[in-house]
């Protein structure tokens, strides 16, 4: 043994097939003690941290390099299994044993000597190492395969949501849930942009692994991401988690319309888009009313900044000759139309008197209803079972299959939504009727403030797109409902809105409701 020069070689990696093995410290002090017992000379020692599944460590290939250059001949380790599990290094191994560049092996816990007999012995600790890792791979993903069949989430779960290790199961991170929420609704109304969500993210404290703010490409991600509804993509395919959802799938599917809408690639503009950019349209041509940024310097050096609106002028067959307006001017006219629109007090004393009459009255049975939705998502998953027959029994192509199954997993969804809002939700709708009415009746705080922004939002909630402006004079077109009142055409601010114009003209009774009362028809 005094005329070998042995390599020492200590290797564990972080992988689970290594959960079982010695530490790095213990095989280093097994080693240093079998090699003072045998009388080995060991010329240098060699530790890494890294799998050896697949080739290309690099502590190991430089420990080969110095063998076929003559620095040692021999090789000391804890087992076969910590210089291989893959058969490139394996097979490096077992050549440099039959060229002579490598004399022998030595391992506490295995024979091998550089015979016929040994080779064997360790290429069959190499097969068997390589064979372990294959097989626990195998059983991994077959055990992932099953989580995932049963609604568990196999990996990490996106913002909003925590994986709970002990467990083993995602759970609703109720802080960071309820503002991923209202980023949805945020972005579906008030025509805000990618980078308004990234913004509002950053403003509520939500921000990247890195602390950086959320940027619009990822924001993009979080908006598409169906996880938030309970369905999550696994293997290429679309899959039902049994975890809490955070949004409906209504609010999901919003958000998809409005991506696509807005999917085309933003203009640079020639100066920042102003507060009421958006809202108004020109009474004349038709065309959106813009707002420009202006600064005037006076020949005694006073500066002065502006802020006009008038219309784009985009309308090719109308010369448009609408002037523009100051901002302030047309601040002040939008104040004027919504505080026209605030809802009196004694108007809200009635409609809440007759919304508790109505509420106290209704119990109709939705059984019928419910029935036809459980029997379509029965058929769903009749049509499901039926698919995965056909896949199985290569009757249909892997990509048919994943593509047909979302198509069915996502009407499933949708229809136990609308059982859950048809059973639990459809008598529900007293206190949202009960806050609409305090929102109406504080509406004129929001004109009289100095938040442009917000008064836009307010705004295109009460007047949709029927705002217009011509003659430096902003008006509201008709709400739709006026011609039909008491019937479906309009939404509560439409009513409103022409309650206050009938209001003059007939007793406010019929006004504020219609024979039909007040709580909401059942769809089916």
């Amino acid at each position: 043994m005094e005329n070998k020069k042995f390599f020492l070689y200590a290797r564990k990696s972080t992988d689970v097939e290594d959960k079982q093995v010695l530490s790095i410290e213990a095989q280093l002090q097994e080693l240093r003690d079998y090699a003072k017992r045998e009388n080995l000379n060991i010329a240098l020692e060699f530790v890494e941290k890294q799998s050896a599944k697949i080739p290309g460590r690099p502590i190991f290939n430089e420990m080969i390099k110095c063998i076929e250059k003559g620095d040692a001949d021999s090789i000391l380790s804890w087992h076969p299994d910590r210089l291989a599990r893959n058969s490139i290094d394996g097979g490096k191994i077992i050549y440099l044993l039959d060229t002579g560049k490598l004399a022998s092996l030595k391992f506490p816990t295995f024979w091998c000597d550089s015979t016929s007999q040994g080779k064997f012995m360790l290429n069959m600790a190499f097969g068997q190492s390589k064979y372990y890792v294959d097989s626990l791979s195998e059983n991994t993903k077959r055990g992932l395969r099953q989580k995932v069949r049963n609604g568990d989430y196999p990996t990490l779960a996106p913002v909003g949501y925590i994986n709970d290790s002990r467990t083993k199961t995602v759970v609703v991170d109720r802080k960071k849930a309820k503002i991923i929420k209202q980023a949805f609704e945020f972005y579906v109304k008030g025509g805000n942009r990618l980078e308004d969500v990234s913004n509002f993210l950053a403003k509520h404290n939500l921000f990247s692994k890195t602390g950086k703010k959320i940027h619009k490409s990822r924001a993009t991600s979080i908006l598409s991401n169906p996880f938030y509804t309970g369905l999550f993509r696994y293997g290429g395919e679309l899959h039902e988690g049994k975890y809490e959802p955070i949004i409906s799938k209504k609010l999901f599917d919003q958000a998809q319309e409005m991506l696509k809408l807005r999917g085309k690639p933003d203009r640079k503009p020639l100066n920042d888009p102003q507060p009421f950019c958006g809202l108004i349209s020109c009474a004349s041509c038709g065309m959106m009313i813009t707002g420009e940024y202006k600064v005037k310097k006076q020949k005694n050096g006073n500066t002065h900044e502006y802020v006009y609106y008038h219309c784009t002028k985009k309308n090719k067959n109308v010369k448009c000759k609408e002037p523009c307006i100051r901002q302030e001017i047309l601040d002040s006219q939008l104040s004027s139309l919504i505080k026209k629109v605030s809802l009196p007090k004694d108007w809200a004393v009635e409609l809440n008197r007759l919304a508790l009459q109505d509420h106290g009255k209704s119990a109709q049975s939705l059984t019928a209803c419910v029935k036809e939705k459980q029997e379509k998502i029965s058929s769903i998953s009749i049509r499901l079972e039926r698919l995965l027959n056909g896949y199985l029994d290569q009757d249909i192509d892997k990509e048919d299959y994943r593509a047909e199954k979302g198509k069915l997993l996502l009407q499933k969804k949708s229809l136990e939504e609308e059982i859950y809002n048809l059973s639990h939700k459809q008598n529900d709708w007293l206190e949202p009727f009960q806050n609409w009415l305090e929102v109406a009746q504080n509406i004129d705080k929001i004109a009289s403030d100095s938040d442009l922004f917000a008064k836009k939002v307010c705004a295109k909630e009460i007047f949709g797109s029927n705002l217009l402006l011509g003659e430096k004079q902003v008006r509201a077109s008709t709400p739709k409902i006026l011609n039909s009142f008491g019937k479906m055409g309009g939404n509560q601010w439409d009513a409103l809105r022409a309650s206050h114009l009938l209001a003059l003209k007939k007793p406010l009774s019929s006004v504020l409701v219609s024979s039909a009362g007040i709580e909401p028809t059942i769809t089916p």
